[in-house]
């Protein structure tokens, strides 16, 4: 599908049957989304170059992702996709800057693009060409990005609430509670690094557009491209955090794990340490030898009963007053 933006920001779809031999001056944003064969061929001759394929965004090296040919610009930056499931993704998109335009192909929709077009009214002054509209979506798309990293922030807090928690939520816990926790824990580690990646990428592409003539040449974009580099800056930096306060958080679990089957390790042990004595003057008295003064005893049943009984409350008190139990 291929989408249609003008200057005053309309928005139109393109079909390959009805389409005009030439595009008009006022189209500054040809969007591809998922696009035919037939419609990337279209958009070659209205461009007069080739554009990457799905094949191409997919086989790309980093070191390829940004080069200058015939005249436009190619940048292919990475995007978290699906990062309110449980299985957050990357996935690349092109940005084309040619002949004042800007062209993206893309075979996913990130969130980022739909909240752009929701918002484009609001700058009518960010259509008025390529390289202004390009600039304007790759802030949306880092303030999309700095909504993950802060949405990311409060679901991690409230796991960090669930794994330490109070006293006597700590004390009715099921068994496997935890270990269900660092389920969560993985999930989280993994979308704030595809976070990481993606805007690791998406500092490539800024450094490099800000190098592009075009862009030198307008103030207000060079400036915008400057603060949006900063941005990037600083939510990598908190990312780096985010990261660490989630290996925390791992190697926290981890250890409340090894002390919750310690301490159940500690409970078999010491109860096997309290019934020894009991069993050692049960087997003593359970041997049969003929010459056994007891066996005649008349009160020696309820005293063998008395003295493994004694046996084991002593052990018992013992490890209570050594605050073992």
């Amino acid at each position: 599908m291929i989408t249609l933006t003008t200057r005053s920001g309309e928005v139109q779809s393109l079909s390959v049957v009805d389409a005009a031999p030439t595009l008009g001056d006022e189209i500054v944003w040809l969007d591809l989304l998922s696009p035919t064969r037939e419609e990337e061929l279209l958009v070659e001759r209205y461009l007069g170059f080739e554009v990457p394929t799905r094949d191409d965004l997919k086989d790309i090296e980093p070191s390829s992702r940004l080069y200058s040919e015939d005249g436009a610009v190619f940048m292919t930056a990475s995007l978290v996709l699906r990062a309110n499931s449980d299985s957050p993704e990357l996935t690349d998109v092109a940005f084309i800057l040619a002949a004042n335009r800007l062209v993206t192909i893309r075979y996913t929709t990130p969130k980022s693009f739909d909240l752009f077009r929701a918002a484009m009214h609001r700058a009518p002054d960010s259509c008025q060409s390529g390289p202004k509209l390009l600039g304007r979506l790759f802030e949306t798309i880092v303030d999309r990005t700095a909504e993950i990293l802060e949405q990311g922030v409060l679901e991690i807090d409230a796991l960090s609430q669930q794994v330490f928690g109070d006293k006597s939520r700590v004390r009715r816990r099921p068994p496997r509670y935890l270990e269900e926790r660092l389920m969560d824990v993985a999930s989280h580690h993994r979308l704030v690094n595809k976070t990481r990646d993606s805007l690791m990428s998406l500092s490539r592409v800024l450094t490099y557009l800000y190098t592009v003539p075009s862009v030198q040449e307008d103030k207000d974009l060079r400036e915008l491209c400057r603060t949006i580099s900063r941005d990037i800056q600083s939510l990598s930096e908190h990312a780096s955090f985010i990261s660490g306060n989630i290996t925390f958080l791992l190697d926290a679990s981890l250890g409340l794990i090894n002390v919750e089957q310690n301490a159940i390790i500690k409970i078999f042990s010491i109860a096997s340490v309290v019934f020894l004595p009991p069993t050692l003057v049960a087997s003593i008295y359970g041997m049969n030898f003929q010459n056994m003064p007891e066996l005649n005893w008349t009160y020696g049943y309820p005293a063998s009963l008395a003295l493994m009984v004694i046996s084991g409350i002593i052990p018992f008190f013992f490890f209570r007053w050594k605050g073992w139990l």
